[in-house]
């Protein structure tokens, strides 16, 4: 398998090895006789800045599902289609193609491979991370060569999403009262963007395995282009079931992280999900995360203390320290946001 991935094991048609087998008692998957679909709201992002109930509409999608699907974005439908393309094509390279963008750094490194934790049962998928912004900080020999198209388009890609992305943080600050500056200055321009293209092989026992075990992300945001034909992506809802999301090729499916959870005070809500496995098709998604510095001090706006009976949730910490954090929960399976808590 280190050579093939993951794609190389299920075109093999073997039943899938023992480190992919999920085990309930350490990563519990909810009951999956109450999985639905779920109802993630659909914001207009051209009504956003100017309507009130379009602002209303965010708050509250965000504030129960910790997500939303982004209309109105101004990016090309040819345009993510070419992303969704790059991405496949890359996959789909023989292996030694594939291994040339390799990392050798442990964990969840840049390159092309899998997450390296400890006590793990593997996700049924391959990844390539790739550090996008800012970009005199790109790892250039990690990105992929063949597609020949692959750099240029990703670079088109990242630069549109990153003025969305400013649009929609602006008003999720708005929406609770804050100034609309808040979260963009928390970021800052030292804003750190991750690309991870993930693709989802089939498996002809998808009971067994899970493409991306329960997890919420360690982000401020997250920006997915999902495959435009095959679901996949599952949000833990409060009753504990599994909520499917659905595949809207039109639309950009916006995520909260754990460091807008710590700074909203609990306001917005950071899903815990995953990513269920096809038994005939194959899925690609692309996924730009949205974080911080690692030295940066954050917590919760001061602006939401002060109201009368509010209390603080979670306490000031470096985004280092949480990031650590996290790693660690995601290797015991638990939530790193407890973490966090006051």
């Amino acid at each position: 398998m280190a050579n093939g991935g993951v794609k190389a094991l299920s075109e093999s048609g073997a039943e899938p090895p023992l480190e992919f087998v999920l085990q309930e008692a350490v990563y519990p998957s909810g009951d999956a006789s109450r999985r639905r679909p779920a109802d993630i709201p659909i914001v207009d992002l051209l009504r956003l800045p100017h309507y009130d109930d379009e602002t209303a509409k965010l708050r509250s999608a965000i504030a129960t599902w910790g997500a939303f699907q982004a209309a109105g974005h101004g990016i090309s439908f040819s345009l993510l289609e070419d992303v969704r393309s790059v991405g496949r094509r890359f996959f789909e390279l023989p292996p030694e193609e594939k291994l040339r963008c390799s990392s050798k750094s442990k964990g969840f490194g840049e390159g092309y491979g899998r997450d390296q934790v400890k006590a793990q049962t593997l996700d049924w998928s391959d990844r390539i991370l790739l550090k996008v912004y800012p970009e005199d900080q790109r790892s250039l020999e990690l990105w992929p060569r063949n597609p020949t198209s692959f750099s240029q388009t990703l670079h088109e890609y990242v630069a549109k999403v990153n003025t969305v992305a400013q649009l929609i943080i602006e008003a999720m600050a708005r929406s609770i009262g804050l100034d609309e500056t808040h979260f963009i200055a928390q970021l800052g321009e030292e804003r750190e963007i991750y690309c991870r293209f993930s693709y989802y092989p089939p498996c002809q026992r998808p009971d067994l395995v899970l493409g991306l075990k329960p997890h919420s992300d360690n982000s401020a945001i997250t920006m997915i282009l999902q495959d435009g034909d095959v679901e996949g992506l599952e949000l833990l809802s409060e009753d504990g079931g599994w909520v499917s999301v659905p595949s809207n090729p039109d639309v950009l499916l916006v995520v909260v992280g754990d460091l807008m959870e710590i700074m909203s005070n609990g306001s917005f809500k950071s899903p815990v999900h995953r990513v269920v496995i096809n038994s005939n098709k194959d899925r690609i998604s692309a996924s730009l995360f949205f974080a911080m510095k690692p030295e940066k001090l954050i917590g919760p706006a001061e602006g939401l203390l002060k109201e009368e009976g509010k209390q603080r949730l979670y306490r000031d910490l470096i985004v280092k320290d949480y990031l650590d954090a996290h790693l660690n929960a995601f290797e015991e399976g638990k939530q790193a946001i407890n973490w966090a808590r006051v």
